[in-house]
């Protein structure tokens, strides 16, 4: 598994992608949350919190998430090298994991630099530290468990189809059904229990600085459902 994990990590980073994927978010956000006259500008807000980044950082990793993860087994079904691939000794759970985790690796590496506006926010505020640290730690730690199961997804849908566009398409929506999908479903029959299967309102929760367990088995549940059926659908 660590060999096919940092076969993935050398690939992200022999190419433009890897650098290209961390560009792109951290280019996003900066153009959002400082420059963009908006909603979403943390100047004109006036107010010392990372709520906006956290509001945004979704949408956009909805995106670049199966951007990363649609080249996993697609291009190896594409390229032929998959027969290759499952003759090394190794599980095909193993194979999953290596693949999921050098995807993980990657974003979550476009992820880290962002703790810079914790800093920037936690100085502009007045008086300085006026930064409610709770709150954004568990909006940071919602953000690690949503991109955990944005990258599941992202798996999952790569070895539906050899074409990359497809499995980037799949997992988009498939990621906008678990994101908003179900809060949309849960308004229109007025249901609590639909709502609660959807990521927003387990998010939303671990955004107020409340880590529940609930919320946290919930995402764990979602990315090892999508890495199980990824080995099943890859076994098969």
């Amino acid at each position: 598994m660590i060999a096919i994990l940092k076969k993935e990590i050398n690939a992200f980073f022999s190419s433009p992608i890897g650098y290209l994927v961390i560009a792109i978010f951290l280019l996003l956000n900066g153009l959002f949350l400082w420059v963009f006259k908006s909603d979403f500008n943390i100047l004109d807000n006036g107010f010392a919190d990372l709520s906006s980044f956290f509001l945004i950082a979704p949408w956009i990793l909805m995106f670049l998430i199966p951007a990363v993860t649609m080249r996993s087994f697609s291009d190896e079904k594409k390229q032929g090298t998959l027969e290759l691939l499952l003759t090394k000794p190794i599980s095909h759970l193993q194979i999953v994991l290596g693949k999921y985790f050098g995807a993980l690796i990657l974003i979550l590496m476009a992820l880290l630099p962002t703790l810079l506006y914790v800093y920037t926010v936690y100085q502009l505020g007045n008086p300085v530290g006026n930064l409610d640290v709770g709150s954004t730690m568990g909006s940071y730690f919602g953000l690690l468990f949503l991109i955990a199961s944005y990258t599941a997804i992202g798996i999952f849908a790569s070895t539906v189809s050899e074409n990359q566009i497809v499995a980037f398409l799949i997992a988009i929506s498939i990621c906008l059904l678990f994101y908003v999908g179900f809060d949309g479903i849960a308004d229109f029959i007025s249901s609590n229990f639909i709502e609660q299967l959807g990521m927003s309102y387990h998010f939303k929760s671990m955004s107020r600085g409340v880590l529940d367990s609930r919320d946290i088995i919930y995402f764990l549940s979602v990315t090892v459902f999508f890495i199980l059926i990824t080995k099943l659908n890859f076994k098969s």
